[in-house]
């Protein structure tokens, strides 16, 4: 390792003085949090080397432990890999003793794979370290120090934690023939400080933000990145030896950079998955029915697991091999979507590049990798595009898959590439359509039901269920279909269209209900909302972060309730409608041939609800609950 590297570990690390502020006057500062991030600070450092890019990324970390149950937070962790390598770290804890501040080196540290829950296997390790002798008033620091090797890879900065942070830094520390862009999101108020500096030859920018404040997490939040202050910098260009290499700064460059982990693949024609796609559209005549079966068939026989390791994260696999050993990931699934359809001779079928929702840029505000973290393959049919995700098992052909809905979606296109926003799926697609056919015996209520999923509905429900049998599927089955109280009783069920997934899965049941029906005297009250959708739904008026539903709802429901013979209507609740920005609503009752109906029609408008909604969203909550608790009164002969 060259001596330059250490540098900065021989250079003193700036400690924030306690004398300055003392303790208690963070604890005052603070009263609800056990420590305090310091300094939180991200650098680096590009130069030309060797007549190449060098990208060397310091980070330092700098906590206070300001009570004595802050001593259980013991630990801290960084993360590095193949293409973000680490160069060498130091870690410590300082305490104070005889007035003097002393440093206890940390020995007990451990490199683990980083065990993300949402992948395979990834190359991406993490260094965990274990602080020694903490004590209120006692400081965690480590300093770490990587080199990324793929300058069009680097690191976003998030201005953020789950603790206060004191001073967040990030600093980019250039030769003169480097030109950096960068993007600031989530900074309304210009809170970020930033300058721009001469020294030894280099330019200097620093970007800092004073006295952060902690992120809560909270429920069906769109994400961090979408609230917390951050930071995304990229290299524009570099110039050596008076010749210009562009990197980033716009679409172009992204999808040059994208198609160069995509024009040598698949070249080679495999004949056992040709053999395999002929066979699956020998009786299919439309180019629609044919890539409709491929994607069934990726679906149902090539399993999703998500790899990370090195750039195997951006070079989709070979078709063969992904056949060959029945699993892949998203990069994957669409490469032998598309190879397949290109066996099938089905044109207009190509690779393309997508962001989750969680991720909040679009390709113009953010033409860099950060842009996007996932990969599909999208048919073309006509002037529309039909997006063909395989990584979810159950989500029909025709509607996207519910985490890249009103995203943009970069599709290659050969030399040329087109961006296409994915639409989001209206909320009559994701239909629960329920019909109750119930009487009364003696005290009870009797009833046997159907209800429909479709769309979302459908796909989350039967991906949810898995292939659960007996006890744990008769229970999963009685979640979905409870009514009225915790007395209803499941008696029987069976299922419809479970494995053909154009169409809605259907539940047909029989039950009864007790201590639901209120009589008094000869008067029955009976509340016809067996079920009340959002009733739960109210958000909380101090909710920091929008709040984010994963799809659009549409509820038809319909009750009928047979008026026994013994008795009379007596009262019947007055009909309600109600049509906002955010909801749709019609509940009718109707009395006819001695039964009583109660349509419920409410259809979802939004699938995310801005914090200037709340109080209206709210309103809409307790309007609807309101008429959830009308009820209707028979009368006895």
């Amino acid at each position: 390792m060259k001596k330059i590297y250490w540098v900065f570990f021989v250079v003193l690390f700036t400690f924030t003085s306690l004398a300055q502020n003392s303790l208690e006057d963070y604890k005052k500062k603070y009263p609800d949090f056990n420590e305090l991030i310091l300094k939180d600070q991200q650098a680096y450092d590009f130069s030309i080397e060797n007549d190449k890019l060098k990208v060397i990324e310091n980070s330092q970390y700098e906590s206070l432990i300001m009570t004595d149950n802050g001593i259980i937070n013991n630990k801290e962790s960084f993360s590095y890999s193949e293409l973000v390598k680490l160069m060498g770290y130091d870690a410590y804890s300082v305490v104070t003793e005889n007035g003097k501040e002393k440093k206890i080196k940390v020995t007990q540290t451990n490199e683990v794979q980083s065990g993300q829950s949402s992948v395979f296997y990834d190359d991406v390790k993490v260094r965990q370290l274990i602080f020694p002798n903490l004590e209120a008033g006692a400081k965690k620091v480590y300093h770490y120090q990587t080199e990324i090797i793929d300058p069009f890879l680097l690191h976003k900065y998030v201005f953020g934690s789950n603790l206060p942070i004191k001073n967040a830094v990030l600093e980019i520390k250039t030769d003169k023939n480097i030109n950096i862009g960068y993007k600031i999101f989530n900074d309304p108020t210009n809170s970020i400080e930033f300058s721009k500096t001469e020294k030894k030859g280099k330019w200097i920018y620093q970007w800092t933000l004073k006295e952060v404040k902690p992120v809560k997490f909270e429920s069906n939040s769109p994400g961090f990145l979408h609230l917390v202050p951050h930071i995304n910098v990229y290299i524009k260009d570099y110039t050596i030896n008076n010749k210009k290499v562009e990197v980033l700064g716009d679409i172009d460059k992204l999808y040059t950079y994208y198609k160069g982990f995509t024009k040598n693949i698949n070249q080679k024609e495999d004949a056992n998955l040709k053999a395999i796609t002929l066979k699956l559209i020998e009786n299919l005549t439309t180019d629609e029915e044919k890539i409709k079966s491929i994607f069934y068939w990726v679906k149902d026989n090539i399993k999703y697991i998500a790899f990370e390791n090195g750039y195997e994260g951006f070079i989709p696999r070979e078709a063969s091999l992904i056949c060959e050993r029945k699993f892949g990931d998203c990069k994957d699934m669409a490469s032998i979507i598309t190879t397949m359809a290109k066996y099938a001779n089905v044109k207009d079928v190509f690779l393309s590049w997508i962001g989750t929702r969680e991720i909040p840029y679009s390709y113009n505000e953010m033409p860099t990798p950060a842009v996007d973290n996932h990969m599909i393959a999208v048919y073309k049919k006509g002037d529309n595009y039909i997006f063909l995700d395989a990584t979810d098992k159950e989500t029909l052909y025709g509607i996207p898959t519910s985490f890249i809905q009103g995203k943009e979606a970069l599709i290659g296109e050969g030399e040329n590439y087109k961006i296409v926003t994915v639409p989001i799926v209206a909320a009559e697609t994701n239909e629960v359509n329920e019909q109750v056919k119930l009487s009364i015996e003696k005290d009870k209520l009797v009833g046997s039901g159907k209800v429909q999923f479709k769309g979302y509905s459908r796909s989350n429900i039967t991906l949810r269920m898995g292939d659960a049998t007996n006890k744990t599927r008769f229970e999963m089955i009685k979640s979905l279909v409870l009514k009225g109280n915790n007395k209803f009783n499941l008696k029987e069920y069976s299922e419809e269209n479970l494995t053909d997934r154009d169409k809605p899965y259907q539940i047909n049941y029989n039950f009864d209900l007790q201590n639901y029906i209120v009589k008094a005297d000869k008067e029955i009250y009976i509340n016809l909302f067996l079920e009340k959708p959002f009733e739960k739904l109210t958000i909380e008026k101090d909710r920091f972060a929008p709040f984010e539903f994963e799809h659009l709802t549409f509820v038809n429901s319909q009750y009928e309730l047979e008026i026994p013979k013994n008795c009379s209507l007596k009262y019947l609740p007055k009909n309600f409608s109600l049509d906002n920005d955010y909801v749709k609503a019609n509940f009718t009752y109707q009395n006819q041939n001695n039964k009583i109906t109660l349509s419920i029609k409410l259809q979802q408008k939004k699938l995310l609800i801005a914090k200037s909604d709340f109080e209206l969203w709210n309103k809409t909550i307790k309007e609807l609950k309101n008429n959830y608790s009308e009820t209707l009164i028979l009368l006895e002969k």
